[in-house]
């Protein structure tokens, strides 16, 4: 976090996200009017004095002995979950930057190990006290960045093998989805549609049999932004006064 007067979130990342190639110099980005440019410049200079120093005090570590950068943006209160939503929220994450994400939400952040078993039972140990989880399952994301294709089939694998524990919890409503598709064949984040299932007491069942792309792009929710998949949970807990006018 870099705190000061007359700083900017318009610079460009450190990393270059591709294996073997140089870390890159922070800039302003392209298009900015004079006010942010001269804004941006002064937060480069800053990033790069950072990134001098780690590497410095890193230099004797192994193997991580230096820091890539990206996403810079600039602190903006939001709404907090409790607010919008008028549910206590649980986060369950392994991964760094969704715990952050979380708390920015005003959510509550609670510790688990890095095992899907025991974020699995950190939902089982909380469940008494929140309204709505977020469970983070973060290997079906990094294993198709790996491109193991066989690694990712184990996770999503083990993930169905807590389903039972999760429902044996009577939760009102299960949505299970992601944030993006990250196909191992590609060893990157993609533009493919994302499967997304939600399970209640009042939702309809379609003609689904299987949980994957192809087989949920014939489902009952049809192609819908991710946007809509929160108030038609709301609509399924029976939390909305009215859905829709």
């Amino acid at each position: 976090i870099f705190r000061g007067k007359a700083l900017s979130g318009a610079i460009t990342d450190t990393d270059p996200t591709i294996v073997g190639l140089k870390p890159l110099e922070p800039r302003p980005k392209d298009e900015l009017d004079a006010k942010t440019k001269k804004r941006a410049e002064k937060t480069a200079q800053i990033v790069k004095q950072f990134v001098r120093n780690a590497k410095k005090i890193l230099s004797a570590h192994h193997p991580a002995n230096f820091v890539l950068m990206r996403g810079f943006d600039e602190y903006h209160p939001l709404p907090s979950f409790l607010e919008l939503y008028k549910l206590r929220a649980c986060a369950i994450a392994t991964y760094p930057m969704y715990r952050g994400l979380a708390r920015i939400l005003g959510m509550k952040v609670v510790e688990c190990g890095q095992k899907i078993s025991e974020e699995i039972e950190a939902l089982e140990k909380n469940w008494k006290d929140f309204d709505f989880f977020y469970v983070h399952i973060k290997k079906t994301d990094s294993t198709g960045e790996d491109g193991n294709f066989n690694a990712k089939s184990k996770v999503i694998e083990e993930v169905d093998s807590q389903l039972p524990k999760i429902l044996s919890l009577k939760p009102d409503v299960l949505v299970i989805t992601g944030d993006h598709s990250t196909p191992a064949v590609l060893k990157s984040h993609s533009w493919h549609p994302l499967p997304a299932l939600l399970y209640s007491k009042y939702a309809r069942a379609g003609n689904v049999k299987k949980f994957s792309e192809v087989e949920c792009a014939n489902g009952a929710l049809g192609r819908l932004p991710s946007i809509c998949l929160l108030p038609l949970a709301l609509a399924n807990a029976l939390r909305l006064k009215r859905y829709g006018a």
